[in-house]
C-alpha cells in the first residue's frame, strides 16, 4: 500500500469518528435518507412520501394539546405479576426493561388538557411499551379516563398506537379489560358523551377489538396498519391471497371501517373542528327533543 493510500485511509477513518450518530434517519416508507433535525421539525413525517413515523405518547400530547395545559392522571400506576409468569423473560423483567427504554411506567398515559382553550380528556397508548398491549393498568387507566370524561362532560379523545392486544402475561385479568373499557364507553354514549378515536400505526388486536373501534368518529393517520391479527396469520388460516394493503388506513376508509384519514399536521385542528361541530349538533338535538316533549 502506498503512502498516499495509507494517509487517505487514516483521514477517512478519523472523519467517520468525528461525525456524530443520529444525524440521518432512513424512511421506512420510501427508503429516503432524511436529515433527523428536519424530520423532527416536520412532526416525524417523511418529507418525500408522507410516511408517518411512530412517536411517543408525550410527543402526541405536544402535537394535540395546548402548551402547558396537560395534567396527567395515575402516572405512578404500575402492573403486577398475578400469574408469576415465566418464559424466556419473566414479566417483571420485561416491564422494567421497557420502563427504562421509554421512561414510562406503563403503555398508556391519561389526563386532561385543552385544545385552543377547549377542555378535553385525552388518553394515548404507546407501542414501544410491550407493543402497547392492554394489561390491567392500561385497561384501568382508560376506563377511569372514560368515567372522568363522563362525569365532567368533556369530549374524550383516545389516540391508539398498539400492536399488541390483551397482555398474555396477565391472562384473564388482561382479557377482561376489553369488556371493561367497552362497557364504560357504552355508559358514556348513553349519557350523550362524545368520543373521538384516533388510530395510528399500528392499532391491532384487543385494542382495536375494544375501545379503539367504538368512537363516534374514527380517524386514522395515513398508511397506518389497522386490524385484529397480522396479514400473515390470516393468510395461513384462510389459505387465500389477501388484497394488497387490506389492513391500511386507505383500504379501511374505502370499505367503511374508519371515517376519515387525517395527516399528523392537521390532527389538532381536525379534532377541534369535529368537537365544535358535533357538540352544536348534540345541543340542537336536545333542544329539539325538549320542544317536542313540551308541546301540547
Amino acid at each position: 500500500m502506498s503512502f498516499f493510500s495509507k494517509k487517505s485511509k487514516k483521514f477517512s477513518s478519523s472523519r467517520k469518528k468525528d461525525i456524530p450518530g443520529g444525524l440521518w434517519t432512513k424512511c421506512t416508507g420510501c427508503g429516503e435518507l432524511l436529515y433527523t433535525k428536519k424530520l423532527r421539525e416536520n412532526l416525524d413525517v417523511c418529507m418525500r412520501c408522507d410516511y408517518h413515523f411512530r412517536i411517543g405518547v408525550y410527543e402526541r400530547v405536544d402535537m394535540v394539546i395546548d402548551d402547558g395545559s396537560f395534567r396527567e392522571f395515575y402516572k405512578e400506576m404500575q402492573s403486577k405479576d398475578p400469574l408469576d409468569f415465566k418464559g424466556p423473560s419473566d414479566y417483571p423483567s420485561k416491564i422494567k426493561k421497557d420502563q427504562k427504554t421509554t421512561g414510562l411506567k406503563e403503555a398508556a398515559i391519561v389526563g386532561d388538557g385543552a385544545i385552543k382553550g377547549k377542555r378535553v380528556a385525552l388518553g394515548v397508548t404507546d407501542s414501544r411499551f410491550i407493543m402497547g398491549s392492554m394489561g390491567s393498568v392500561v385497561g384501568e387507566k382508560i376506563t377511569r379516563l372514560i368515567e372522568y370524561a363522563d362525569k365532567e362532560h368533556l369530549p374524550l379523545i383516545i389516540i391508539s398506537g398498539s400492536g399488541g392486544g390483551a397482555r398474555m402475561y396477565e391472562g384473564m385479568l388482561s382479557l377482561m379489560q376489553m369488556a371493561k373499557t367497552s362497557a364504560a364507553l357504552g355508559r358514556l354514549n348513553r349519557n350523550g358523551g362524545l368520543f373521538l378515536s384516533v388510530l395510528t400505526n399500528p392499532t391491532m388486536a384487543g385494542i382495536m377489538a375494544s375501545f379503539a373501534s367504538l368512537g363516534d368518529v374514527i380517524m386514522a393517520e395515513p398508511k397506518a396498519l389497522i386490524g385484529f391479527t397480522g396479514p400473515r396469520v390470516i393468510q395461513q388460516t384462510i389459505k387465500q391471497e389477501l388484497p394488497p394493503g387490506f389492513q391500511s388506513s386507505e383500504f379501511l376508509l374505502e370499505h367503511g371501517l374508519i371515517d376519515m384519514i387525517v395527516s399528523r399536521h392537521k390532527m389538532k385542528e381536525t379534532i377541534l373542528g369535529l368537537i365544535n361541530y358535533l357538540e352544536v349538533r348534540k345541543d340542537k338535538r336536545i333542544e329539539s327533543q325538549g320542544s317536542r316533549v313540551d308541546s301540547p
